[in-house]
């Protein structure tokens, strides 16, 4: 039995990853902090096939993610997978740099990067028990300086400080967990998805750019997934750490579906 646990599993990217390891035959914690939400997913997941169960966990509350671990721990003794999905984005005003709050800031790295390294440090000694261990921190094109700074690139005109130095500081923090498990069974990753209209940005398209998605949604969240662009390529450091990459969805034959625009995301490194 593999087990799996994805933060944020309640809706849009954290959703279809749970519904995808489901399918695989894994055994899928969907984690959320919203117990009616949870208990709903863990319902739709189960119909679709999956073994599935709802943890209840707040990346922001060190009493949540502790209770959680003991959770996992009493029920599994070990975990297999772990997907740091859970992410928020917030602004200022327009959004600009020097319209940014202090609380903001806070609020957004509280889930974005503190939570990652509490969720993961609470689940690394289950981590350490498996026998080929995956975690997988879900990063954004946004966190990548060159992406940002490319004034030919399609974030030229984006200038926000939350969410993408969030993510640029979840590069880091993935990058320091790989080094220091370089020589155990853990392998640790950070996976860009591409854009995906999502709560997160507020089911926001792009119609000139990307294909339509109609894949399957979660429960009480409304159709409508339209990647834009993805990064190219992939790069390893010599410590381990990939980031993972997926080529643009871009199809005149036809339009993929969230699915396998998750699975693109990384997926199949997830699994041991």
């Amino acid at each position: 039995m593999t087990v799996a646990l994805i933060t944020g599993a309640n809706k849009g990217i954290g959703y279809q990853t749970a519904r995808l390891l489901g399918a695989r035959g894994m055994t899928v914690l969907a984690a959320a902090r919203d117990a009616a939400r949870g208990q709903e997913t863990e319902r739709a997941l189960r119909a679709g096939g999956a073994d599935a169960r709802f943890v209840q966990l707040d990346v922001t509350d060190e009493a949540s993610v502790t209770s959680a671990a003991k959770l996992v721990e009493a029920e599994f003794g070990v975990l297999d997978i772990l997907v740091n999905n859970a992410g928020i984005a917030r602004g200022d005003g327009a959004g600009k740099p020097s319209e940014t709050t202090l609380a903001t800031l806070r609020e957004v790295y509280e889930t974005n990067v503190f939570g990652v390294v509490a969720v993961t440090n609470a689940m690394l000694p289950l981590l350490l028990r498996s026998p080929a261990a995956r975690i997988v921190n879900v990063s954004s094109e946004v966190g990548s300086i060159a992406s940002m700074t490319d004034p030919d690139g399609p974030m030229a005109g984006m200038a926000s400080i939350p969410y993408p130095s969030s993510k640029s500081a979840l590069n880091m923090v993935t990058a320091m967990y790989a080094k220091e498990l370089r020589d155990t069974p853990v392998k640790v990753n950070a996976a860009n998805p591409g854009y995906c209209a999502t709560d997160l940005n507020g089911e926001q398209r792009v119609p000139h750019r990307g294909a339509g998605l109609r894949g399957e949604r979660p429960p009480g969240h409304p159709a409508g997934r339209r990647p834009v662009r993805g990064a190219l390529g992939a790069s390893v450091d010599d410590c381990g750490a990939r980031v993972l990459r997926r080529p643009p969805l871009v199809s005149s034959a036809g339009a993929p579906t969230m699915s396998e625009c998750v699975g693109i995301g990384g997926l199949q490194l997830v699994v041991p």
